[in-house]
């Protein structure tokens, strides 16, 4: 071994030493995200068609008078994005804490990152 790679392990052992919960949960997300050849979200652009990978923070159901729907808020490490499945109350499986693979355009509102409808693989639970 190399001076260099010594100091380099030494540097990643401290790192993670000294990392928090949410940052080690982030790395963690990010390399999974990348294993499944995802887009990392926060490259993510207002119109391009991507495939995002994460775990679902929240899951939220909105009623309107006009069209109900279901959103859920997809973090991969890097960024959130917010599928929205127009027109369901309930998708089984869409749940906190859930991982997924989800594939669609990337739409903006309200200054957020947005999937509207988006295809989605459940990961098998751990």
């Amino acid at each position: 071994m190399t001076t260099d790679e010594g100091r380099g392990s030494l540097r990643r052992m401290l790192r993670r030493l000294t990392a928090s919960e949410a940052e080690i949960e982030a790395q963690q997300l990010q390399r999974e995200s990348a294993r499944c050849g995802a887009v990392p979200v926060l490259q993510c652009g207002r119109g391009q068609v991507v495939s995002v990978s994460g775990r679902l923070r929240t899951v939220v159901y909105t009623p309107r008078t006009n069209l109900p729907a279901l959103e859920a808020d997809l973090y991969d490490g890097s960024d959130v994005v917010t599928l929205v499945w127009l027109g369901r109350r309930h998708i089984a499986g869409i749940e906190p804490g859930r991982h997924l693979t989800a594939r669609g355009r990337v739409a903006v509102r309200d200054d957020r990152k947005v999937i509207y409808n988006p295809y989605y693989e459940l990961e098998p639970s751990k």
